[in-house]
């Protein structure tokens, strides 16, 4: 018959002498299944990496190449242009002022409206100058009837001294008498002239054409008492001006720019010639004016207590909207820069070290590059050495190779100029 199994001791030190061998064989199997696992992970990432890098297995293949946004390195002429700050002004500006003494009458104009020239402004009460002018007419013809008598006297003595009737003494003091009043007779004149000139100031008229602003005197107001009185301001504001400045130190350094991007020295009358008249306005609030106006001079001397260069431009103004004092941006052409190469300023990486770029083979290949720049234009960076016609410069992607492995390839697409801020 089949013998039973022992029972398992039950005494305490039995029990006691068992558990530390079923504890080891427990951490042993443990041990076992975690090291199993781990190999069985480790070979099922060296199979991915194989597969991945492999290129005639089953699954294997190369990588997708990632889209990379570049541009095609082309020389141009490029316009090299420069924002400053310019006030506006108008481009005539007439003081109404009183020139002859007396009481306003009557205002004639309405203020902030246009005028012409001529137009009558004001009047003053003209009666005294009225007098004036009829007391020079009187003594006009005071000196006109002296004249007269002293003609006579003269046309009488000529014949008689011709058959020596009477002294040579008599006859000097006739014709002396007769120079003389024609002399009072011009004399007469020139005082009525005057005397109307002063009448006719008495009805002030509008020099200029232009935008009459506000009255400064009232009717009842006493003016040019001492001094001519300021009646009125007129502003001819088509065209108008705009004055602005710019330092002497980045004119020169501009032109020392140009002379760098394009190889060689530019003579005076070039660079003259270069320097383009079309002036664009920005507005206050960013916007564009739509009329260019033209650069009509730049200074010849330098501030010597600020160094800038004054400069003076004229923009057509038909819609009133530029008004004298108003705080512009001018954005003005001052050179051309030929055969250079331009570049996204994003494209470019500057450092310490100095200014580089990532330059993408047709095949996907990217390769760092050295480059040295000019200047600055806009967004965009004038490349004076190290790009060759033709070379396709990354500007967008950047992020993406960062992270991925180094060497991975690129495919290059158009980067679009739309996407440049």
């Amino acid at each position: 018959m089949p013998l039973e199994p022992s029972p398992p001791p039950t005494s305490p030190l039995a029990t006691t002498s068992y558990r530390p061998y079923l504890t080891a064989v427990q951490r042993y199997s443990r041990l076992g299944v975690a090291l199993g696992a781990a190999l069985l992970v480790a070979a099922c990432v060296e199979q991915s990496a194989a597969q991945g890098n492999g290129s005639g297995g089953a699954g294997g293949g190369q990588a997708p190449q990632v889209p990379v946004g570049v541009i095609t390195a082309q020389p141009a002429t490029l316009s090299i242009t420069t924002e400053l700050p310019g006030r506006v002004e108008a481009s005539r500006t007439a003081e109404v002022r009183a020139r002859s003494a007396g009481i306003v009458q009557k205002r004639l104009f309405t203020e902030g409206s246009d005028v012409r020239a001529g137009q009558l402004l004001y009047r003053i009460d003209a009666a005294p100058y009225e007098a004036a002018v009829e007391s020079a007419q009187a003594a006009l013809a005071r000196a006109q009837a002296q004249a007269v008598q002293a003609a006579a006297q003269h046309q009488r003595l000529a014949p008689l001294i011709t058959a020596n009737a009477i002294s040579q003494q008599d006859f000097d003091s006739a014709d002396a008498a007769h120079k003389q009043a024609q002399a009072e007779v011009k004399a007469a004149q020139a005082q009525l002239r005057a005397a109307k000139i002063n009448l006719g100031y008495a009805s002030v008229t509008a020099p200029i054409a232009g935008r009459i602003g506000r009255a400064l005197v009232t009717e009842g107001a006493l003016v040019g008492q001492g001094e001519p009185t300021p009646l009125a301001l007129i502003q001819q504001i088509d065209p108008v001006y705009i004055n602005f400045t710019q330092s002497a130190n980045e004119i020169f350094k501009l032109r020392q720019q140009l002379q760098a991007t394009q190889g060689q020295g530019q003579s005076q009358e070039k660079a003259k010639e270069q320097a383009s008249a079309a002036v664009e306005v920005m507005l206050e609030d960013g916007s564009v004016y739509p009329h260019s106006g033209k650069l009509l001079f730049s200074d010849l001397s330098v501030d010597a207590s600020t160094g800038q260069i004054t400069l003076r431009a004229e923009v057509p103004n038909p819609d009133a909207l530029l008004l004298p004092g108003l705080y512009v941006r001018i954005r003005m052409e001052q050179g051309q820069a030929e055969g250079a190469i331009a570049v996204p300023q994003q494209a470019v990486t500057r450092s310490d070290q100095g200014d580089t770029v990532i330059i993408v083979s047709p095949e996907g290949k990217t390769e760092r590059r050295t480059v040295s720049i000019s200047m600055g234009q806009g967004n965009r960076w004038l490349v004076r050495s190290g790009l060759q016609a033709g070379e396709m410069v990354m500007v967008d992607g950047f992020q993406k190779l960062q992270m991925l492995p180094p060497g991975t390839p690129v495919k290059p697409v158009p980067w679009q100029a739309s996407a440049e801020k």
